[in-house]
C-alpha cells in the first residue's frame, strides 16, 4: 500500500505535470472585481460568470460607482447566473461597507472578508490567495471529491477537507495546488461518467469501491 507522503508527493507531481500554469478562472482587473466574481459564482460555472461581469463592471468596477446603481440594477444583469436576489443586494451592501469602513478598498484578512455580506470562508480564501498571494486552500465540493478519492481525506466536509489539505501539502503550494486540483477534476476527474482506470491519479490511489 502506497504510504501517504508517497501519495501526496505523487498528486503533487502529476497536477504539475498536466497544468503547469494556473490561470485564474474567473475575470477580473483588481482584489475588488476579483471579490464580485468569487461571490457570484456560488452555485453558478466559471464560464457563466464571465458572461455578466463584463457587462457589470462596464457600469460599476468599484464600489463606489456599484452602490450608485440600485439593487434592481444589479440585479437584472446578474440574472443569469442565478440566486441574483441575494447576490445583487450583498454586492451593493458589501460595496457601501467598503466605502465605510474601508476606504473603497478590499481588505487583506480572512476575518475582515469574511465579516462582509454574502461572503462566506471559502470566497474570502479565494480573494486572499488570488488577489494578495496570502497562502489559503479554497475547497469547495470538488476538491472535497478529489481530495476523498483519493484517500487523502475523509470527505466528511469541506472544513475537514480544508485542514487535511493543509496538514498534507506545503504551505509555498496552497495558492497554486487548489486550481491545479479544479483544472485535473475537469480534465480527468469529473463527478459523474469517470473511469478511475484512465485517470492518471485514480488509477493509482483512488478508492476504487467508488466505482463499483
Amino acid at each position: 500500500m502506497m504510504q501517504k507522503a508517497d501519495k501526496v508527493q505523487l498528486v503533487i507531481d502529476t497536477l504539475e505535470h498536466h497544468f503547469p500554469e494556473t490561470p485564474i478562472p474567473l475575470d477580473h482587473k483588481d482584489p475588488y472585481t476579483l471579490l464580485i466574481a468569487v461571490l457570484l459564482s456560488a452555485q453558478s460555472t466559471d464560464a457563466g460568470v464571465n458572461k455578466v461581469t463584463p457587462i457589470l463592471f462596464e457600469r460599476a468596477d468599484n464600489p463606489y460607482d456599484m452602490v450608485k446603481l440600485t439593487v434592481e440594477e444589479i440585479r437584472s444583469i446578474i440574472r443569469p447566473v442565478g440566486l441574483s436576489p441575494a447576490k445583487s443586494k450583498n454586492i451593493h451592501a458589501l460595496s457601501q461597507i467598503l466605502i465605510d469602513q474601508y476606504q473603497g478598498i478590499v481588505p487583506e484578512s480572512l476575518e475582515d472578508l469574511e465579516s462582509l455580506p454574502g461572503v462566506g470562508h471559502k470566497t474570502a480564501s479565494v480573494v486572499v490567495s488570488q488577489a494578495f498571494g496570502v497562502p489559503a486552500f479554497p475547497v469547495d465540493t470538488h476538491i472535497q471529491r478529489l481530495m476523498y478519492r483519493w484517500t487523502l481525506s475523509t470527505g466528511k466536509n469541506v472544513v475537514q477537507t480544508e485542514r487535511d489539505a493543509k496538514r498534507l501539502f506545503p504551505r509555498e503550494l496552497w495558492n497554486k495546488l487548489h486550481l491545479q486540483i479544479i483544472f485535473f477534476g475537469r480534465a480527468f476527474c469529473p463527478a459523474r461518467g469517470h473511469d478511475p482506470n484512465e485517470c492518471p491519479l485514480c488509477s493509482k490511489i483512488g478508492r476504487k469501491s467508488l466505482f463499483k
